[in-house]
């Protein structure tokens, strides 16, 4: 396992979720929730700012795959922020993300929270579920998980 905290991203067309790990690897936890830009970088601004915070050896971009596994509309987003974020000098690993917001709904919903309440905090819990996932994979198989982005990727590299 390599040792370095890393940063979970959860993108979405609205908001992007955020979490972190230990530098150990052993727990991730909710860092916040950016807007997504309609315009401009400020989005991939915060994220680099908050690596650069938190002294991450990596980001860890969820990749929503279909259930079948194929790409769709969202792929091609979140490949294209991995490779925004690259860009910027981070280095990126995208990791399947299937299931990961529904499940972030599932487990505040069991808490008690409503759906309009869950609304500013899913998509941190749904970067927390991909990051412990992208970790718990690494510590069990000892290789990284998912594969790298190179800068010049996009949509169509899938």
């Amino acid at each position: 396992m390599r040792p370095g905290t890393r940063l979970g991203v959860d993108v979405g067309r609205a908001r992007i979720g955020v979490a972190r790990c230990d530098a150990g690897a052993l727990l991730a936890t909710p860092v916040e929730t950016v807007p997504r830009a309609v315009d401009g970088d400020a989005d991939v601004a915060r994220i680099l700012e908050l690596a650069r915070e938190y002294d991450v050896i990596e980001i860890v971009v969820g990749n929503p795959l279909s259930l079948s596994g194929a790409s769709t509309p969202s792929t091609d987003d979140a490949v294209a922020f991995a490779g925004r974020l690259a860009a910027g000098g981070a280095s990126v690993r995208l990791v399947d993300e299937r299931l990961s917001t529904v499940s972030a709904q599932q487990a505040l919903r069991a808490t008690g929270k409503s759906t309009r309440k869950q609304r500013p905090i899913v998509d941190q819990v749904a970067a927390v579920i991909i990051l412990q996932h992208a970790i718990d994979a690494e510590r069990a198989s000892a290789r990284p998980p998912g594969r790298t982005i190179d800068t010049d990727e996009g949509p169509s590299s899938l």
